[in-house]
């Protein structure tokens, strides 16, 4: 059993524009060969990236809410000048800066053109290797109890895990790391972002929903109707969707 995180999945009204934005800010290409606009590394189209994670912009029409998300992408750099670098380049290409109530960090949080929030964080030894996206982030009421799922959910290895903060990485060490932070407030709208996970090749995607089931998933109707993928809550409400092997 090896269920991967494949895409992060984030909903736009201008889905083109967020995408855009998104493949400049990572140096990738975006690639909208149909409704949804995929942003991966650059060299052509290929998808399931065989190690990365990807980002996929969903149009809808809807915009987001002024809550703030409960799921976002930590930006790695390299040096203080390319902290400063990366966050110039990327205000010049739309983001805003925003206020989570973050106080003075040495990390900076902006927001892109439709009010995602993420972080541009100061260079740290443990991102040195992720490629440009360091970590996915969610909020979460117990860090422990999501550790515990997710980590079984994708067979993931337990880096660091407290009452407020738990990070997994792939066995493999390759790619960015899922964290959890315990935050005060609990989740009240869907998520705007969330992760969408691929059965590996030689694995059953029934058998694969029916053990995240038994882990602690709930299964989750958004209107979908009869689609190829599953849509599914963690046991902290937030949506995730297992997607069918191409």
């Amino acid at each position: 059993m090896a269920l991967r995180p494949v895409m992060v999945n984030i909903k736009a009204v201008d889905a083109s524009a967020v995408g855009r934005f998104w493949a400049q800010a990572l140096g990738w290409s975006a690639y909208s060969a149909g409704v949804t606009t995929y942003v991966g590394p650059g060299g052509g189209l290929v998808w399931p990236d065989p190690v990365g994670l990807g980002i996929d912009v969903v149009p809808v029409p809807e915009p987001g809410t002024t809550t703030k998300n409960r799921v976002h992408l930590d930006l790695a750099t390299t040096s203080a000048s390319h902290q400063a670098d990366l966050v110039a380049r990327l205000t010049a290409l739309g983001a805003t800066p925003a206020d989570v109530g973050q106080g003075e960090v040495p990390w900076t949080v902006l927001a892109d053109p439709e009010g995602n929030e993420f972080c541009v964080l100061e260079p740290r030894e443990v991102y040195r290797d992720t490629g440009p996206i360091a970590a996915v982030v969610v909020d979460c009421v117990d860090p422990r109890a999501m550790a515990r799922f997710w980590g079984e959910a994708l067979e993931w290895t337990l880096h660091t895990v407290t009452d407020d903060h738990a990070s997994l990485r792939s066995a493999e060490a390759v790619g960015p790391y899922l964290e959890f932070l315990r935050t005060p407030d609990v989740k009240t709208v869907a998520d705007r972002v969330h992760l969408d996970l691929l059965p590996g090749p030689e694995d059953d995607k029934a058998a694969e929903v029916s053990r995240l089931r038994t882990l602690g998933a709930t299964d989750l109707d958004v209107g979908q109707g009869d689609v190829p993928w599953t849509c599914l809550t963690d046991p902290d409400g937030h949506e995730f969707c297992v997607l069918a092997l191409p």
